[in-house]
């Protein structure tokens, strides 16, 4: 348990459901979920297909209501989006391809309200944290994968918020350009202390990133365990290869294999209906 004191956000018995009582196509994503994530770590979530990651992470954003139960962020109920305190990567591309990088980068910041005059020294100073201050000026279709990918981080970055929500941000990419951003993603976290919620479906990443792993079982997802990572940051490529690192990889999957196995057979009994 995170101490009290430190809580920034409490998850308190959320469920989500879509469809109405009664229709056979109601599906219910998530059920009865808590937990408290603490200022400044890292919480990664993972789970097998279709256990409601991405529609938690969007009731912790507000860009969703839950059915039942309640998010906190500082003790606040969360009641919708919160550009103030809350910034969002996707896994998708988000970047306006007619837009500079650095363009891109400020236009968040148009929306969240900053101040103009200080839109230049925020973007240059995120570009120059995700290290892309040489491409500011290039458009997305000139940059590389994991070159739009650290796009999108710098823009979020530029918002200064406490709380950085990623949803899969790396899984369109090769897995060596997956391992640096994450590399990159934990020296971050040394040095702005945010509160960051990461969703993956990577064992690998989500012990290499994480301070903590929430481990949600098969529809309806609810967290079958947390296990602590217990490694500071930033952490480097020779954690990767560690013991420690593959055993809690092992850990992982032996907790996720029986609810994969669930989720293939609900997935075939659900087709053949």
């Amino acid at each position: 348990m995170v101490n009290s004191t430190e809580v920034v956000i409490r998850i308190e018995g959320v469920g989500q459901a879509f469809g109405e009582v009664g229709d056979p196509r109601r599906v219910v994503a998530l059920e009865s979920t808590s937990f408290e994530i603490a200022r400044g770590e890292l919480l990664c979530l993972i789970g097998p297909s279709g256990c409601g990651k991405s529609t938690l992470l969007n009731i912790i954003g507000g860009l969703a209501t839950p059915t039942m139960g309640r998010v906190t962020i500082d003790g606040q109920p969360v009641r919708g989006p919160s550009p103030q305190k809350v910034a969002y990567v996707f896994q998708d591309n988000t970047l306006f391809p007619w837009r500079t990088v650095v363009d891109n980068v400020k236009l968040g910041m148009a929306f969240q309200g900053v101040p103009k005059a200080e839109h230049d020294d925020r973007a240059h100073e995120s570009l120059k944290a995700v290290g892309l201050s040489e491409f500011a000026h290039h458009y997305p279709a000139q940059l590389s994968g994991g070159m739009r990918q650290r796009a999108q981080l710098a823009r979020a970055l530029g918002l200064r918020t406490e709380i950085l929500l990623m949803d899969e941000p790396f899984a369109a990419l090769d897995e060596q350009t997956r391992l640096l951003l994450g590399e990159d993603l934990s020296a971050l976290l040394a040095t702005t202390a945010k509160t960051i919620v990461f969703v993956t479906h990577s064992l690998v990443e989500a012990v290499f990133l994480a301070d903590r792993v929430a481990v949600l079982t098969a529809r309806p997802g609810k967290v079958k365990k947390i296990i602590d990572v217990d490694e500071g940051h930033p952490r480097k490529s020779t954690f990767m290869t560690s013991p420690k690192l593959s055993a809690l990889r092992n850990e992982l999957y032996e907790l996720l294999h029986d609810e994969i196995r669930k989720t293939i057979t609900l997935g075939e009994a659900e087709a053949s209906t």
